[in-house]
């Protein structure tokens, strides 16, 4: 019989995925850039970690409060299948925690929907007969 040993991490840290950016960035200092930065700022406060293989991300992307309370409570912890795209949020998460992210070979992302935006890190993958 297998045990597997799995540690969870939860972050209170709102996801937001990393913009595509320009020269220009440097001195325009567009919205999407700020926002990315102070990401970038909260992930290294909370000394966020990804470990380079069997690990799990879980993006959960706050709803919007102009939903209905019924709206609210059918779309909690549903899959969330519009943008930001789950590899954008995860390139903004490596550039964050890591200088070089080339070390990560295994790592499954998921993002739903949730009251309030989050990031949890599951390492030690139960599926994985390694």
């Amino acid at each position: 019989m297998l045990y597997f040993c799995v540690t969870s991490k939860t972050y209170p840290i709102t996801p937001v995925s990393k913009p595509r950016m320009t020269r220009s960035d440097k001195w325009k200092k567009r919205k999407c850039v700020l926002k990315y930065y102070e990401f970038k700022d909260q992930c290294n406060s909370h000394e966020m970690d990804i470990p380079e293989s069997d690990a799990s991300i879980v993006f959960v992307i706050p709803m919007s409060k102009s939903w209905s309370k019924k709206k609210r409570s059918e779309m909690n912890g549903q899959p969330h299948q519009q943008r930001p795209d789950v590899d954008n949020l995860l390139k903004a998460v490596f550039d964050a925690v890591h200088s070089e992210d080339c070390h990560i070979w295994d790592i499954r992302a998921t993002k739903v929907w949730g009251e309030k935006g989050e990031i949890t890190v599951n390492t030690g993958d139960p599926l994985s007969s390694r």
